[in-house]
């Protein structure tokens, strides 16, 4: 998943995003509305954490202009302030959680998967697709009961592809998943993590399937593929 951090207080932007990359997220961090505003022109996001108290525009009229864009994915406000009317002002101007600082990493790790979920319509912190299983709250997978051992990467191409289950994840999805902008990562690099969670899952029955110009899907052995309708005569 590729999150967006708007902070700009350096010591508490570098902590939060060690955090979050250790939990296996890829990050970008910007120090300013303004900058912000530059990257989500420039490449998609899945979730957003904003402070509210930023230099020139602060964090409510940044989250005001995000939504007047369009853009829909969860946000995030992270402050100081603790007043009722802060809080009900902050979701008012289209924020969908509010953490108060100081906080403990858990919770903000607990509250992030439970705004992906929400965004994506997962109920459960545990997704599961025939015998696979991904606990992202304790960051375990089972597949057929056993214990499956994955690199942070090959977590985070998994994780999006349990979560557009049984849809078909597009691969630029799953590029910009993996993506923080001082980590480019090729095109041909998810191959590679397709490649390995292939060999891990398809010999317990769980098959990755390539859709051609598209990106993959999570199949079950044995599975008819759908096929296209062709217009009647």
């Amino acid at each position: 998943m590729r999150l967006l951090l708007v902070e700009d207080d350096l010591m508490v932007a570098s902590g939060i995003k060690l955090g979050l990359c250790n939990a296996g997220y890829a990050v970008d961090w910007m120090g300013s509305a303004e900058r912000a505003l530059d990257a989500v022109q420039q490449a998609s996001f899945d979730v957003a954490i904003i402070d509210i108290g930023l230099p020139h525009m602060d964090g409510l009229a940044l989250t005001a202009a995000l939504r007047a864009q369009g853009l829909q994915f969860p946000v995030l406000i992270l402050t100081a302030r603790d007043a009722l009317h802060d809080r009900v002002q902050g979701l008012d101007m289209g924020a969908d959680d509010y953490m108060v600082k100081p906080f403990e990493l858990p919770e903000l790790l607990a509250r992030l998967r439970a705004l992906l979920r929400r965004s994506q319509a997962a109920t459960s912190a545990v997704l599961s697709f025939g015998t696979l299983e991904m606990d992202t709250a304790h960051r375990r997978v089972h597949l057929s009961g056993q214990l499956l051992e994955l690199g942070p990467r090959e977590w985070t191409v998994l994780e999006y592809l349990l979560l557009q289950a049984p849809k078909p994840a597009a691969k630029d999805k799953l590029l910009a998943a993996l993506t923080g902008w001082d980590k480019e990562i090729t095109p041909n690099a998810i191959e590679v993590y397709i490649s390995r969670l292939r060999g891990k899952l398809e010999p317990h029955g769980v098959a990755l399937r390539a859709i051609r110009g598209f990106g993959y899907r999570l199949e079950l052995l044995g599975e008819s593929a759908p096929v296209a309708c062709s217009p009647t005569t």
